[in-house]
C-alpha cells in the first residue's frame, strides 16, 4: 500500500484499539448497588460485579439504576390486630420502603390488647405516601371516627395505591374509597360489609383483590399476600420472591388472588 493508506490503516487501528480499552475500563469500573431492602448494611455497599447481594440475597442493579424508595402510611388505632399490620410491614420493610407509623395522635396503642405501639405520627404531621393501608381489629376506632375518615379523604389526591387487611376494608369504605370497587375482607364479614357498601362487589373467598389503584384482603396473613402483590406489580416478580423467600412464607402463589383489568 502507498504510504499515506498504511498511515491510515494503523490510524484506524490505533483509535479501534483505543476505543475497545476505553470500554473495557468503563465495563470493569461499573458499580452495582442492592436494591433498597432496609438491610442494616445492604443499602450502603457498592459492588464491582453484577450478581447478587451476599448479605440479603437480592438483585444488584446498576448504581445509575438505583430505584426511589416508596413511602408507605400504615394507620394504625387502639385495637388493631397485630398480624394484620406485622406481616405487611415486613413485606415493605424488606423492600425497602419508608414505612410511617401513624395514629390520630401520638398516644400509646395496644395491638390486641397486648403489643404496645408508639406512632411515630399524627393525622397533624404525617408526610405524604405513595401507598396507604389500614388494618383489622376493633376498626370502628378509625371508620367512626369523623377527624380520621376526613383525613384520608383528603390523602387521596396524593397517594397512588389504597390497601385494606381484613376489616381494615370499613374504614376505607368509609371514607369512599371502596365505593363501585371489586373489593373482599375478613371471611367473617363479608355480609357486613356487603350492607356497608351496597354500591361494590364484594367477594368471598378471595386472598386479595385488585381493582384500580385499590388493593384488598381477606383476613391478617392475607395482608401478607396483599403486600407482596403489591411489591411485585411496583419492584417486579424476582424482588417479591426474594422477600417470600426471606420471610420463609411459602403460602404465596404469584398470580393468585384476583385483579380487575382497567
Amino acid at each position: 500500500l502507498p504510504l499515506p493508506h498504511k498511515i491510515t490503516a494503523i490510524m484506524k487501528r490505533i483509535i479501534s484499539i483505543a476505543l475497545f480499552t476505553m470500554l473495557t475500563a468503563l465495563a470493569s469500573a461499573q458499580t452495582y448497588v442492592c436494591p433498597p431492602c432496609n438491610g442494616p448494611s445492604c443499602d450502603t455497599l457498592t459492588f464491582t460485579q453484577a450478581g447478587k447481594c451476599p448479605h440479603c440475597g437480592m438483585k444488584l442493579i446498576k448504581k445509575e439504576e438505583e430505584i426511589k424508595k416508596l413511602n408507605v402510611c400504615f394507620y394504625l388505632y387502639d385495637g388493631i390486630e397485630v398480624l394484620d399490620f406485622a406481616g405487611p410491614l415486613e413485606v415493605f420493610s424488606y423492600a425497602g420502603c419508608n414505612i410511617s407509623i401513624v395514629s390520630k395522635t401520638t398516644d400509646p396503642l395496644r395491638a390486641q390488647g397486648i403489643l404496645k405501639v408508639l406512632p411515630t405520627y399524627s393525622i397533624q404531621n404525617a408526610p405524604p405516601a405513595d401507598i396507604f393501608v389500614t388494618f383489622g381489629g376493633n376498626d370502628d376506632v378509625a371508620a367512626n371516627d369523623p377527624d380520621v375518615i376526613k383525613w384520608i379523604q383528603s390523602r387521596i389526591p396524593d397517594t397512588k395505591y389504597f390497601m385494606s387487611v381484613c376489616t381494615g376494608a370499613f374504614i376505607l369504605g368509609k371514607a369512599g374509597i371502596l365505593d363501585h370497587k371489586t373489593v373482599t375482607t375478613f371471611h367473617n364479614s363479608i355480609e357486613n360489609l356487603r350492607k356497608e357498601l351496597p354500591n361494590s362487589t364484594v367477594l368471598a373467598n378471595k386472598r386479595f383483590v385488585e381493582d384500580g389503584n385499590v388493593l384488598t384482603t381477606a383476613g391478617i396473613s392475607a395482608g401478607i399476600d396483599g403486600a407482596l402483590h403489591l411489591v411485585e406489580k411496583l419492584r417486579g416478580h424476582d424482588a417479591a420472591i426474594q422477600i417470600a423467600k426471606q420471610m420463609e412464607y411459602d403460602k404465596w402463589v404469584p398470580g393468585d388472588g384476583l385483579v380487575i383489568s382497567k
